[in-house]
């Protein structure tokens, strides 16, 4: 004797009991699937950085202006104690477009006091700040060369290993920032004028960041744009300006691991 199948009429309510166990099976297991997806899709994410980008916030800040090499403007935080903030623009560009302005009716702006409003974005003790308007910032006082703080020389031909970024996304506007689309974001970035930033990671696995500049100490872009989160070797000279490393390189000295970035 053959066994009757089920046979499903939409217009009736009720439903054959074989068709009603199969449809919650499937429904079952449909949601034990996706729970599943949804648990691994967590665990394997990136953990945020505990980094902060103030994005519609305009913070004051008040310092000696100064471009060793990047624009920067060095505030006093305590007795003989001092931070250096980096200054950006909006978007992927440098703070210079901002400081078209007021470089045109002061001269020169080095050694200035200024007061900028900003966004402010810090992370791991650095602090930089995003200029969205030219007009915020204002002269306080007029330059005076013996305020411009001076790079001391630290250690030559020091060899570190690390990956290049963008301070600006790294730092608190990408968090966390990782895979191909972000490493494309920070050759933006640098190409655009932000200052390129050696990040290491050391025994103790304590990170430690250096403004990268050319031999002289003068700014550096375009060149190191194929470098740009690729695991590397950098041998250069480290100079320190208070709370920052610069390190001066010859960029035809990098060394590319050919590793997998652990960064973007």
């Amino acid at each position: 004797m053959k066994e009757n199948k089920d046979f499903y009429v939409g217009y009736i309510d009720s439903v054959a009991p074989k068709t009603k166990k199969t449809i919650k099976g499937f429904v079952l297991a449909a949601f034990a699937i996706l729970l599943a997806i949804a648990a691994i899709f967590a665990f394997t994410q990136n953990t945020a950085k505990n980094s902060y980008f103030e994005f519609g916030v305009d913070t004051k800040i008040t310092g000696i202006y100064h471009e060793l090499p990047y624009p920067m403007l060095q505030v006093k935080t305590e007795e003989n104690e001092y931070r250096n903030i980096v200054l950006l623009g909006f978007g992927k560009f440098s703070a210079n477009p901002y400081l078209k302005k007021i470089r045109n009716t002061t001269k020169p702006l080095s050694g200035s006091t200024l007061s900028i409003e900003g966004n402010l974005i810090y992370y791991n003790g650095k602090t930089l700040i995003q200029i969205t308007d030219e007009e915020k910032v204002v002269l306080v006082t007029p330059s005076d060369a013996a305020k411009i703080p001076q790079p001391i020389a630290m250690v030559q031909d020091m060899e570190l290993q690390g990956e290049i970024i963008d301070p600006k996304c790294y730092f608190g506007v990408m968090k966390p920032g990782k895979g191909k689309i972000h490493r494309s974001c920070a050759v933006l970035c640098i190409s655009g004028g932000i200052p390129p930033v050696l990040a290491t990671t050391d025994e103790n696995n304590i990170s430690k960041y250096y403004l990268i500049t050319d031999t002289n100490g003068a700014p550096i872009h375009q060149d190191i744009l194929p470098f740009v989160g690729k695991p590397s070797v950098i041998q250069g000279d480290v100079y320190q300006l208070q709370d920052w490393y610069q390190l001066r390189i010859d960029v035809s000295d990098i060394q590319d691991l050919n590793q997998p970035s652990t960064i973007y």
